[in-house]
């Protein structure tokens, strides 16, 4: 396994990896998880898939096998911001307006979206492996960026895996349950690690 990282004007570089994590999206998020959000017969793409955006994917024998999606929390395109201000500011009636506590808005913060591992990875090994290197993609982009912190949400349970793995994860706001597929929810806060040390620092 290794990771790539990118954004809009370089995706050309990494050949059709990025239209497969698309695609993956659709896979995992429409398919099997059941959300409504914008997709078609083969891609799940929606707002924030915008030139503000990067990308860091894990891939194994050329098939992209995760990712997620970061940007800033100053990032503005057309009538949006970022997914939890624009929940906050009731665009998004998908997230509950209280999900997140405060208004965020510093370049220094980035929020993370759309982490996905696919369905095929069935060893908590391969699992495992595909995290740290996604990991080491929000690391690269934390560094040539300027990036201190990641925030977002995510699923309770994938908190407490990402613990384990050494992701310093901690909770930043009250969990709340998605009745669509029936998952509690909460933001999540992770600091990125000073120059010089792993972004996934064992605890």
């Amino acid at each position: 396994m290794h990771h790539i990282t990118f954004d809009l004007s370089n995706l050309h570089q990494h050949g059709s990896a990025y239209f497969d994590y698309l695609a993956l999206r659709k896979r995992f998020f429409v398919d099997i998880m059941k959300w409504d959000i914008p997709h078609d017969d083969r891609y799940e793409m929606d707002q924030y898939d915008n030139p503000t955006a990067w990308y860091s994917l894990c891939l194994r024998d050329g098939e992209v096998i995760g990712g997620t999606r970061v940007m800033p929390t100053t990032s503005r395109w057309g009538q949006h911001s970022y997914m939890l201000r624009d929940a906050r500011e009731g665009v998004l009636h998908s997230i509950p307006q209280e999900a997140m506590a405060s208004d965020i808005n510093s370049p220094l913060v980035w929020e993370m979206t759309r982490l996905v591992i696919s369905p095929d990875l069935r060893t908590q090994q391969e699992r495992a492996e595909c995290l740290q290197a996604v990991g080491q993609g929000l690391y690269d982009i934390a560094e040539a960026q300027g990036v201190a912190e990641y925030m977002g949400i995510s699923a309770v349970a994938l908190i407490r895996v990402l613990r384990q793995l050494g992701f310093p994860l901690e909770r930043a706001g009250q969990p709340y349950h998605d009745p669509a597929d029936h998952r509690n929810y909460t933001v999540m806060r992770m600091p990125v690690m000073l120059p010089g040390q792993q972004l996934m620092a064992a605890e």
